[in-house]
């Protein structure tokens, strides 16, 4: 005999019991009859450089252009003189002496009056802390004199709020450091470097990094910004991007090799998001890669996330200059591939395995999977994809291939692509949608019917993107509640299908205020503060209660993806012995709904979390980050033979314990 048990909390009193159950929308979930595994990597999170997402974001260095090696060497620079003081700067470039990082400053002190020096701005200002400590450092060689140097750390109103001093300069390249405590906050502080009496120092790689960085590693993440991403549980990371793997043209690509080894080695490029958009221009944005292949490895082991490293195919965007690399030409792009499987999983006595345990990670990274292209299509992606995966199958057939579906969710370049892959057997195709909140409303039901023994799908970039009202200029909107809302209700869809879909990521990630070039993102900074959006809420809801197996969720015998408004998904944990559930609902009125756990014997209900709000353009900000945020339910008011009320527009996540 099947055992139905109905939990909820009574609402509504008054009305007769008739009217009472006309009014309840009875929803089964069939504990006892788990249909298909979730992957331990179907929610993960998606880094691009892009709005400022790597240096001046989770990259915690404070000084911009560190290294001279901008187009224009001094920005970001600006001279200075106090107590009559003086001196000049020249930028040298040493060529192919130090061919990743060629240029250097010579500072001259004229006379042994004052001081003479160097101010830089930091990423719009620098984020300083009271009573933190921040550690300074510089590479620098001595040519004549006895120059001595002294760092001031200013406040936005030009207060000192910090200091410390360095002397006693050779006439060899080394590396000095210096800490000191900050006296006050600044979200706006800018750095003084103080150059006195008399001679001639040559300065390269000027750096100042909070202590207090992610697993406090020297020279390391912005702690914040990385808890955030912990706090998701990801199954994976996929990095470097996004069309940064492309570039504008090829010279520009991402090329990983460039992003290992000693951080004063790596050649800093500039980012292909710095022109993009005439209307949010960014010349000094640039890749220093202080944030390189190697942190990106180390933090997906940090917060428990498989790697998912993404390669340029031999085709720079296609939007922009659409070069490609001969087929002809192509070995040294498919040796790049070859050659990370190596950095991540080879040998300490293997070449690259060597390099990886030189910085410190002797173990192996353990990848499993890589992405061959980004958002490439047509015959030339096509063509280029045979070649890297011939070459990747051959040598090491145990790592999974993720493989480009265009940049489209649907048309001749998406069908072209899928038909084609499909018949190389390929392992995941890679689907992206940018698009209105009623698309994604009404394609929930999009993998029901997807051919379950062909490629499996990798959801690899997706946001409900909302116009904003009165203001045509900007292309897209903010993080609105709608727009979670949406990818909530669609995200039902992807976990139904989990044996299709095996991995989603949201996209783009991280975006400062004050130099973005794309919204919609999920996580939004200042130099001080981050803020969730609610499309990070939703994402962390579904990351943090994955289960191990999809459980049927039914109304009136069908599937829920929109009817009534509603949209279901459920799984089951059975390590933790859990059922959980997760009911949207899109209406602007509450529903009432009974939960029948068919087929097991299950105790009440042991949480229920809501995120809800009644406005579709409410957002969170910095001054008010929860302004919608989860809320947990005090489930010890409810009863067993009851319903549940859900608000209108709102997520839900029940969970049950069951034997």
């Amino acid at each position: 005999m099947k055992k139905f048990i109905c939990l909820g909390a009574m609402l509504c009193l008054g009305l007769s019991n008739n009217l009472f159950a006309q009014n309840i929308k009875s929803i089964n979930v069939l504990v006892n009859k788990p249909t298909v595994k979730v992957s331990p990597t179907m929610w993960g999170i998606f880094f691009e450089d892009i709005n400022f997402a790597a240096d001046g974001g989770l990259y915690a260095e404070l000084v911009k252009n560190r290294s001279f090696e901008f187009s224009k060497p001094l920005m970001g620079w600006k001279e200075i003189k106090g107590e009559g003081g003086n001196g000049t700067t020249l930028i040298i470039n040493r060529g192919e002496a130090n061919a990743n990082n060629p240029r250097f400053a010579r500072i001259t002190v004229i006379g042994n009056n004052g001081y003479y020096g160097l101010d830089n701005e930091g990423f719009r200002g620098m984020g300083i802390q009271k009573d933190k400590q921040y550690n300074f450092s510089v590479f620098a060689r001595k040519g004549s004199g006895n120059v001595k140097m002294k760092l001031r750390l200013l406040s936005a109103d030009g207060k000192e709020i910090g200091t410390a001093a360095l002397q006693a300069f050779t006439n060899k390249w080394a590396k000095y450091e210096v800490p000191f405590i900050a006296t006050a906050t600044d979200a706006k502080a800018h750095l003084a470097v103080e150059f006195s009496g008399g001679g001639v120092l040559d300065i390269d790689m000027v750096s100042l990094f909070p202590k207090d960085t992610w697993k406090n590693r020297p020279n390391g993440l912005r702690a914040d910004l990385a808890q955030l991403l912990a706090d998701m549980k990801p199954g994976f990371v996929r990095f470097p991007g996004g069309c940064i793997v492309e570039g504008r043209d090829l010279a520009n690509r991402y090329q990983w090799k460039k992003t290992v080894g000693k951080v004063e080695d790596r050649e800093l490029i500039i980012n292909r998001w710095n022109t993009e958009f005439s209307y949010r221009s960014t010349p000094d944005y640039f890749q220093s890669y202080g944030l390189g292949f190697f942190e990106y490895f180390q933090l997906a082991e940090d917060i428990g996330a498989e790697p998912l490293p993404i390669l340029n195919c031999g085709m720079a965007c296609q939007y922009n200059s659409a070069e490609v690399a001969p087929l002809d030409h192509l070995d040294p792009f498919i040796q790049d591939a070859l050659d990370l499987v190596e950095f991540a999983n080879g040998p300490v006595t293997s070449k690259w395995g060597k390099l990886r345990a030189s910085m410190g990670h002797p173990a192996p990274f353990n990848l499993k999977m890589m992405g061959v292209g980004n958002e490439q299509w047509d015959v030339q992606y096509l063509d280029r994809y045979k070649l890297f995966a011939k070459a990747l199958n051959a040598k090491y057939p145990a790592i999974k291939l993720i493989t480009s579906s265009g940049p489209s969710p649907a048309g001749d370049k998406f069908e072209f692509l899928q038909k084609e892959l499909r018949a190389q057997k390929a392992n995941f195709l890679d689907e992206h949608y940018y698009q209105s909140p009623d698309w994604f409303f009404q394609n929930a039901s999009r993998y029901d019917n997807y051919d379950r023994n062909s490629s499996k799908i990798f959801a690899g970039e997706y946001a409900a993107h909302v116009k904003e009202p009165n203001n045509p200029k900007e292309a897209e909107g903010r993080n609105a509640w709608l727009s979670a809302l949406a990818e909530a209700a669609f995200m039902t869809g992807l976990e139904r299908n989990a044996d299709v879909v095996q991995m989603a990521s949201y996209a783009p990630l991280l975006a400062h205020v004050e130099a973005w070039q794309w919204r919609p993102d999920m996580i939004w900074f200042d130099n001080l503060r981050a803020v969730g959006t609610p499309n990070y809420y939703v994402q962390k809801l579904f990351a943090n209660n994955k289960g191990t197996d999809v459980v049927p969720t039914l109304m009136d015998g069908n599937i829920l993806a929109g009817k009534d408004s509603l949209y279901a998904s459920s799984t089951i944990d059975k390590n933790k012995k859990l059922v959980i559930v997760k009911l949207i609902n899109v209406s602007g009125k509450r529903v009432q709904v009974k939960l029948n756990q068919e087929g097991k014997e299950l105790g009440p209900i042991q949480s229920w979390t809501e995120l809800s709000s009644a406005n579709d353009l409410d957002i969170n900000t910095l001054d008010n980050p929860k302004n919608i945020f989860p809320v947990e339910k005090n489930v010890k008011l409810l009863s067993t033979n009851t319903p549940l009320e859900l608000k209108p527009k709102s997520v839900n996540v029940f969970k049950f314990q069951y034997m």
